[in-house]
Order: structure tokens, then sequence, then C-alpha cells
């Protein structure tokens, strides 16, 4: 999941889905990639001994399964923690560090069905780390005057992962999030993003306050009782369904 900019509900969207597949029984690998910690805060773990940080300064094939930890969600969802000093690995640009990540994945990653990798809100080395690591991107924008300069920047830095070591990785498409039906402008911002992607545009997800609710509660939205919830729920369900449909072949492991 990978955006230009913070606010947009990217960890929404991350946290949406592992509700989802939570409801499925599909176990899931959350690993939070964004320094702000937001979608370590809303799953809740217990005191983790590792954080993303620790693993990408160590950079050993499979290290990362030294760091995952149980959220509170449940068995089937698990975490690789970040904390605030993740911020400096952003800064360590070598030649080869954009497959710290992946490396550090080795063997952990195999172990779920889904793995969701939540971005910070920039173009940087660590989401660099993350689409080098993933086998799907998706990218998540808002109903704003810089929805489609900002979605464009994001689907270039797609294409540049692709075209410089990563040939599997998918755009899975563009997806708005936080939009009000009926709202002028947001049909107005949507329509920009059709006719400037296409196809590429996904059904967004509605504005609906039972996803922050959920979140400050350290709740799946799927298990919020109200109408808000369960029409965000039915979402975030079928997108879980576009997400799992674009493995690469029968039994990959989705990596997104």
């Amino acid at each position: 999941m990978l955006s230009l900019k913070g606010g947009v509900g990217k960890t929404s969207v991350v946290l949406g889905l592992a509700g989802a597949a939570l409801e499925r029984g599909i176990s899931t690998l959350v690993v939070d990639v964004d320094p702000q910690a937001n979608a370590t805060a809303a799953l809740d773990p217990e005191a983790a001994p590792y954080s993303l940080s620790d693993v990408l300064h160590d950079g050993r094939p499979g290290v990362a399964g030294d760091a995952v930890v149980a959220s509170c969600w449940g068995e089937d969802v698990h975490l690789v923690p970040s904390e605030r000093a993740l911020e400096h690995r952003a800064a360590e640009s070598y030649p080869g560090s954009e497959q710290r990540l992946r490396t550090s994945l080795t063997g952990v990653a195999t172990g779920y069905e889904l793995v969701l990798l939540d971005c910070p809100p920039n173009l940087g080395e660590l989401t660099r780390n993350a689409l080098y690591a993933s086998t799907s991107a998706l990218v998540v924008t808002e109903p704003s005057f810089f929805a489609v300069q900002g979605a464009a920047q994001a689907v270039e830095a797609v294409a540049v992962a692709q075209n410089s070591g990563r040939p599997e990785l998918r755009l899975v498409g563009i997806l708005a999030t936080r939009v009000r039906k009926r709202f002028a402008e947001h049909e107005f911002r949507m329509g920009e993003l059709r006719e400037a992607f296409g196809a590429s545009v996904l059904p967004p997800i509605p504005d609906r306050t039972a996803i922050q609710q959920a979140q400050g509660t350290c709740m799946p939205v799927q298990r919020w009782r109200s109408t808000s919830a369960r029409q965000a729920s039915a979402v975030f369900d079928t997108l879980l369904d576009l997400v799992l449909s674009t493995s690469t072949a029968p039994g990959t492991k989705e990596e997104l």
C-alpha cells in the first residue's frame, strides 16, 4: 500500500483488508513500514522484542521472523511492528539497499496466505524497500486537487521498480478513500482520476465513521456493530477478492 502524502487512509485500507482476511480465516502478516507506526498502534501487539528498524539494520535473510508478534486481533493476524527509529533507515541508501526488506522476509512471508505492507506517506527509501519486497502494489489516494498528480507519481514509482529488478510486481489499481457520495467535489475528482487512469481506478472506499471508530478501539471494522461498519466491511471484502485474484500463480502468497 503506497501513497504520496499522509492522511489519505492508507493504513485504514491495510487494516480493512487484514480484517476482511481475518473473517475468512486467512493467515495474514502486516509489515508496518511507516515510522508513524499507526498500523502497529491499531493492532496493539504485546511488547515486541524487535521492530522493523532492527530488522533492516540487521539485514540477514529471514531475520524479520524474529520481529513477528501476534496482534490483539487474533492468531490469524501477525505483525512486524514499527517505531519512530525506523526513520533512520529511510536515510540509508546505497547500492542494493532497496533489497533489505525483501531479504529479511525470506522464508517468513511464505508462512502466510497474505502479507500486507503499510508504506510511509512518501516515495522514499522505505517505500522502495516495500515495492521490491512485494508482488502487488495498491496506490491509495484521496478525491482532492492533488489526486491525479500524486497517483501518477506513485504509479511511476511502481514502474521504476518493475524496470529495475521486479518485473513480476503488479499494479492492483488506484484506490480513492474517504469518498462522499453525492459530494460534487469528490465526484469531480473521481472523474479526473478515471479520465487519467481508466480501468486502473478501483471502486472507492466510502467515508464511514465506523472505520476510524474501530481503529480507535483496536478492533477490525468488520466487528464493529453499525450500519456504517457493515457498508465499509462489504467494500473491503470486495477489495480483498481483487487482491487475492491477482496472485501470480496458484499457491502463490500475495504480498501487497
